[in-house]
């Protein structure tokens, strides 16, 4: 007696990036306008979100009441995503920097995908890692840099502008407080150096100081510069 052929498994295409961009069983499409709060620190960390559109700012706030900013992110991006490393409540707060389009996943959701879908995994996996580095150039930069290349290298992440074919990028506007945060210096020295920029060519507002920022790529000098 033979024995039964064993029935290949069915294929069942699997897109993460239509999964991510698209409502579905225990995910939703979530527009928060500029200023408003994507979720706040100490809430449930009950969901992960993609960014879709818009640019989120990630903070955090000291038992003393002192915020600081540790993070700006935009399209493709991940937040919230400490719910699925175990986190009950959110260790800090999502506010979106300009409108914003993003897709909430449900936390049970995204763990039961991830297990079953090695394409999400995969996505997600890249995406962890690739930030694991931002984080450590991050530190290193803090460590080893001056404030001028920090800020330098701060602008031209937050536009992507210094990867290679990016053209120059205009970002929504931004206190020069929150850069102070992101670099670790005060205001005033953020100041300085944004003048510095602008007289320099390498950046320039649209609608006085206080409006949309440009920058471009000429600014690499600065971080490149020893």
């Amino acid at each position: 007696m033979g024995s039964a052929a064993i029935e290949p498994r069915k294929h069942r295409d699997f897109d993460p990036r239509t999964f991510l961009a698209t409502a579905g069983k225990g995910r939703r499409m979530v527009v928060v306008p500029k200023g408003r709060t994507v979720y706040a620190q100490g809430s449930d960390a009950d969901a992960v979100f993609h960014v879709l559109k818009g640019k989120v700012r990630l903070t955090v706030t000291s038992a003393a009441g002192k915020e600081a900013t540790i993070g700006i992110v935009g399209a493709q991006s991940f937040v919230g995503e400490g719910a699925l490393a175990g986190h009950v409540l959110r260790v800090g707060s999502a506010v979106a920097m300009t409108d914003c389009e993003l897709l909430r996943v449900d936390k049970h959701v995204m763990m039961e995908t991830v297990h079953h879908e090695h394409g999400l995994a995969d996505l997600l996996m890249t995406y962890l890692l690739a930030r694991n580095v931002r984080y450590e150039e991050d530190l290193l930069d803090q460590l080893f840099n001056s404030s001028e290349k920090r800020l330098a290298r701060v602008l031209l992440l937050l536009g992507h502008t210094g990867k290679e074919g990016a053209a120059d990028t205009v970002l929504p506007k931004i206190s020069q407080q929150t850069l102070a945060e992101m670099i670790g210096t005060t205001r005033s020295r953020v100041s300085f150096f944004m003048n510095q920029f602008r007289k320099r060519g390498f950046i320039q507002y649209s609608g006085g100081p206080h409006g949309r920022l440009q920058v471009h790529r000429s600014l690499l000098t600065v971080v490149l510069n020893d």
